[in-house]
């Protein structure tokens, strides 16, 4: 009987102890995913931020925020999605005024509502179109590219707009911008909805995922037979299309489209998805990562503005926290 007890007892502490061991591997595991190693810092400073800040913890602070994030989020899925393939977009945010403007003004000059939508859809395709061929068949520097079609398109708004504001649309136009469902806008779930759908097909789309290969080692993709030309010029329009659509949104929330709209958007999403876990290398990333990485951007703007911190100490925290996070994804790959 004693060693039949001895003998139980024994299993028991193995049992008992391999439980535990799988149970801290299994957390081990969790944190070197960098979503979840996000969404804890995110959760934590929320949490802090809450304790510590006047009116930080309050559901309007947190619904204000959302909805600060809806035309950033769609341009951050677009450049998740530009960076996962070894490339970047400098044009966003001009491609964002761009669309945001032209919506306008064909409204403004007569054409029905979807006419105009389709027109500014098609001019956010043609940037991402000459981007991708400029990049792909003639082999110039992404970041040459982008920064000289970020010139194009936002030097093409104020010649269409003379530097003017333009207002006066159909009220068909302007209630979707403005719509809620209870106390969270309708551009919130439109957001929620293309993140969750890129970040499904990024990781289950057999066209999306080649991205990865092209990103980590585009002679190999080559070799393997991925169309990495055709690759590259769908991923400039789907970001630019992105940036096209969130441009025609934010026109119709605020019933203006405004020249400078956008401006600095593309370092916003850059920083954002970095801090996502995507890489400037290429072939790492997710979209899920980029919307928590613009989150925690979002909660230490919230944190500045509800501390009365100066406007222009808010942009050199946003470019501080944008130097740190490109610097450590250098240092990171630097070692591996």
């Amino acid at each position: 009987m004693r060693v039949q007890a001895e003998r139980m007892t024994i299993s028991e502490t193995r049992s008992d102890g391999s439980s535990k061991k799988g149970a801290r591997l299994l957390v081990q595991q969790l944190l070197r995913v960098r979503e979840m190693t996000l969404l804890l810092l995110v959760g934590g400073c929320g949490i802090l931020f809450s304790l510590t800040v006047p009116n930080f913890g309050s559901l309007g602070n947190f619904l204000s925020v959302a909805d600060s994030l809806v035309f950033d989020a769609m341009i951050t899925t677009g450049m998740t999605i530009a960076l996962v393939s070894g490339g970047f977009d400098l044009s966003v945010g001009s491609v964002f005024a761009s669309s945001g403007v032209v919506v306008a003004v064909a409204m403004v000059a007569g054409l029905s509502m979807w006419l105009s939508i389709v027109i500014a859809l098609l001019t956010a395709a043609a940037w991402g179109f000459l981007n991708g061929f400029v990049i792909t068949k003639i082999g110039v520097n992404p970041l040459l590219t982008t920064l000289a079609t970020m010139g194009m398109a936002r030097g093409f708004v104020y010649i269409i707009t003379e530097g003017r504001v333009v207002t006066g649309f159909p009220d068909e136009f302007t209630a979707p911008g403005q719509a809620a469902l209870g106390r969270v806008s309708v551009l919130v779930v439109i957001a929620a909805l293309v993140i969750i759908v890129a970040d499904v097909l990024l990781r289950k789309s057999a066209f999306l995922r080649q991205l990865y290969y092209i990103g980590s080692n585009e002679r190999a993709a080559r070799v393997s037979g991925i169309n990495v030309e055709r690759a590259r010029i769908g991923v400039y329009l789907t970001t630019a299309l992105l940036a096209g659509a969130a441009g025609i949104l934010s026109t119709s929330k605020f019933s203006a489209a405004i020249p400078l709209m956008g401006t600095g958007a593309e370092l916003k999403a850059i920083a954002a998805a970095v801090i996502g876990g995507a890489s400037l290398y290429g072939g790492e990333g997710t979209v899920l990562g980029g919307a928590l990485g613009l989150i925690f951007l979002a909660l230490i703007q919230s944190v500045l503005v509800l501390l009365n911190i100066s406007v222009y100490w808010q942009g050199f925290i946003a470019g501080a926290v944008l130097l740190v996070a490109v610097s450590l994804d250098v240092l990171i790959h630097r070692r591996s």
